[in-house]
């Protein structure tokens, strides 16, 4: 299994403009921070538009703000809305793509595959990774010992 650039992206680009709930974010702006070319960035917010996850807003301080609240989208929805099926194999897909459904001695790993990414990924909202985000942004600040006080 392989995500793509747009679902990694499209996660990120949500994940900028929850961040900063209320105002409108131009999609220029989500490009520099999150460093993706603006031209590819407007591909996928159509996509994340037409899903249901962002919405515009036109108007001098126009941009993109999110349709529902944050714990209301799973990196799962996101990632299927912008991949399609993320199955590991077709049969798990869909029993009628192989003769060997049933028999098959691989069907049950592949099965077990596709019910752990399916749980890491439903079980992950926008809000879990936003609050993810903050933390590695907070940790990456240096921590200075205080200076001794003299008496």
């Amino acid at each position: 299994m392989w995500v793509s650039t747009k679902a990694q992206y499209g996660l990120r680009a949500l994940i900028d403009i929850g961040q900063r709930p209320g105002a409108a974010i131009p999609l220029k702006d989500v490009a520099q921070r999150q460093d993706i070319s603006q031209h590819y960035l407007e591909q996928i917010a159509s996509n994340l538009r037409r899903a249901g996850f962002i919405r515009s807003v036109r108007g001098a301080h126009g941009g993109y703000k999110l349709s529902r609240p944050p714990e209301q989208i799973s990196a799962w929805d996101v990632v299927v809305a912008m991949e399609g099926s993320i199955a590991p194999v077709a049969c798990v897909e869909d029993d009628h793509n192989c003769d060997r459904t049933g028999t098959c001695s691989t069907e049950g790993l592949w099965r077990r595959v596709d019910t752990a990414i399916r749980g890491v990924l439903g079980s992950a909202t926008l809000a879990d990774l936003m609050a993810e985000e903050v933390q590695a942004r907070h940790s990456q600040l240096v921590q200075f010992e205080p200076l001794p006080q003299h008496i």
